[in-house]
């Protein structure tokens, strides 16, 4: 019997014993950061980074030479 369980595929063992199907691990990340992942995935985001980029370089350039 143990020659034919190690052959055997975990899905159908797992059918054999009553036990229900795994849970996919993928579903549960996509859950916890729903809103971070569609701000990733936007056409705009280098758009968005670019512009804080720039606006930090302005900030930083005035302060530099208003110190000076």
């Amino acid at each position: 019997m143990h020659a034919s369980i190690s052959s055997m595929g975990e899905a159908k063992r797992r059918k054999e014993q009553g036990l229900p199907p795994k849970e996919k691990k993928r579903e549960k990340i996509e859950e916890k950061s729903n809103l971070l992942s569609k701000f990733f995935k936007s056409p705009r985001f280098g758009l968005y980074l670019g512009a804080v980029f720039i606006i930090y370089l302005i900030y930083d350039a005035i302060r530099f030479y208003t110190h000076g």
